[in-house]
């Protein structure tokens, strides 16, 4: 069966994206694996499917580039916004489920093929304390952990034994944060499921905004992050004296890079 697809991309983040408003897309996740591969597929970070919902706008589900089914994800929320902008499904403000839960998601604006997109992401309550790394829950698992010089560090070869770390029986996604200035970071990160550097996380994003308000900038409730794949922006509300954090909303560029096809029954 041959099936369209759009190929999208947020701060280097990429994504195949397809319509499966009737169901004709099998979610496999030796499929899934081959179409991420990026010698012999499309290539991507991950896939997400649109599925329509009873109740909301539509329905998103995020699948990593190794095929295993995420829970979230910052930067490919946002491009599934803009996706369901280019079909013509809801309006300024699109509501959807993940699953993780309910998100809201904005479109700023949009030229051509791309968009400024805000997506609401899932409150933070517990920030676990390592005495040199602190973890968290975004959408997935995230572990933080502060540097001096981001560009020094090993982040494939250091991400990868943390991603795999037995005190992360789940495994976990790592950053690395270097702070350049109040509200401001440069953030590089491992993601679990493509078990290699991404250009861009936005969970992680979010992530190291959050623990650097929590230890060391606790009055900062925006912050613009530098990832290798451009620039994202994350702000909320602090709850003072707790680990509380909501209203947290991701937001940055996304991009449509090209439309195809291709044959489920010979890829």
């Amino acid at each position: 069966m041959l099936l369209r697809f759009a190929k999208y991309e947020g701060a280097g983040n990429d994504f195949i994206l397809l319509d499966n408003r009737e169901e004709c897309f099998v979610p496999e996740a030796a499929l899934i694996a081959r179409l991420c591969d990026r010698h012999f597929g499309i290539g991507a970070d991950g896939l997400m499917t649109l599925r329509r919902s009873a109740e909301l706008d539509c329905s998103m589900r995020y699948y990593n580039a190794d095929g295993s089914e995420g829970e979230m994800c910052g930067n490919g929320a946002r491009c599934f916004t803009l996706f369901a902008e280019h079909l013509g499904i809801g309006g300024e403000e699109k509501f959807f489920d993940a699953a993780d839960g309910l998100h809201m998601a904005r479109v700023l604006r949009t030229q051509g093929f791309a968009g400024e997109i805000e997506v609401g992401m899932i409150d933070v309550g517990e920030i676990g304390d390592g005495g040199t790394w602190w973890s968290l829950n975004t959408g997935v698992p995230h572990y933080v952990e502060f540097v001096p010089d981001v560009a020094a560090v090993d982040v494939v070869g250091r991400g990868r034994a943390i991603r795999y770390d037995a005190r992360f029986p789940q495994g976990t996604n790592v950053n690395f944060v270097q702070v350049l200035a109040p509200g401001e970071l440069r953030v590089r990160t491992y993601e679990r499921g493509v078990e290699n550097e991404t250009l861009a996380c936005g969970t992680g994003a979010t992530a190291a905004a959050i623990v650097t308000s929590f230890v060391r900038q606790p009055d900062i409730r925006r912050f613009r992050i530098e990832v290798p794949g451009g620039e994202l922006r994350v702000r909320f509300r602090h709850t003072a004296g707790t680990a509380r954090y909501d209203e947290i909303r991701l937001s940055g560029g996304a991009r449509r890079v090209f439309e195809g096809t291709f044959d489920t029954e010979n890829f």
